[in-house]
């Protein structure tokens, strides 16, 4: 087993702050965490053809208003999970969430929502030291997989994949995981690549989605 102790590193990245909507200027995430079998790593065909249009293009589905997530559903690696919202401490780091909760994901509860316009993000741990956690399959999603999120305010926001990829930890694109985005649009981030006792695992996985769906969750 792989003692847990995850790191998220927030950084500003000399992007500008603001009281509603926090910009996130990038997003590392670290572990020391032990499996023994690495996780699975995005295939190809599931990244963007091309430079990313992170922004999007416009959409007629109209954004929903600021209200936190509460649960995160993806059919396709069986989550089913409770969202629970993360702090940053004074040097810009993000919490984590509990390490020892495989069923759980977190949000940066001073960012933007998941179905509201803006960046989301959301990250789980890949492993705990218990074994697989429920971001552990990230990199088996694929291009047209559904995320289901269900908010505070009674809608259940639906998003389709876009691109899954995979980031050397020095080689991480801030600006486009993090980057501005004119319609509601969602990252799911998590540890990846393969693991040493030194380092952590050497990479992130980032699966990019857009709001396809909006939904009362009652005629779910």
């Amino acid at each position: 087993m792989r003692p847990t102790s995850a790191v998220y590193r927030w950084r500003r990245a000399g992007l500008a702050l603001m009281a509603a909507a926090l910009t996130l200027g990038g997003f590392m995430i670290s572990s020391s965490d032990e499996d023994a079998k690495d996780p699975p790593r995005p295939a190809a065909a599931d990244a963007f053809n091309g430079p990313a249009d992170t922004a999007g293009t416009a959409s007629s589905l109209r954004a929903l208003p600021l209200s936190p997530p509460k649960r995160i559903q993806i059919p396709s690696i069986g989550v089913d999970a409770p969202l629970i919202g993360l702090n940053a401490d004074k040097d810009g780091t993000l919490e984590p969430p509990p390490g020892d909760k495989k069923n759980l994901a977190g949000w940066f509860r001073n960012g933007i929502p998941p179905g509201s316009t803006g960046t989301a993000v959301i990250a789980g741990h890949v492993d705990t030291r218990e074994g697989p956690a429920i971001f552990y399959n990230l990199g088996s999603l694929h291009k047209d997989n559904t995320v289901k999120i269900t908010r505070a305010d009674g809608y259940i926001a639906t998003f389709v994949v876009d691109a899954v990829e995979e980031y050397e930890k020095d080689d991480f694109p801030s600006d486009k995981v993090y980057g501005h985005a004119t319609r509601p649009e969602l990252r799911l981030i998590t540890c990846s690549g393969s693991y040493s006792e030194k380092n952590g695992y050497s990479a992130n996985a980032v699966a990019y989605a857009h709001l396809d769906k909006v939904s009362p969750a009652s005629a779910e």
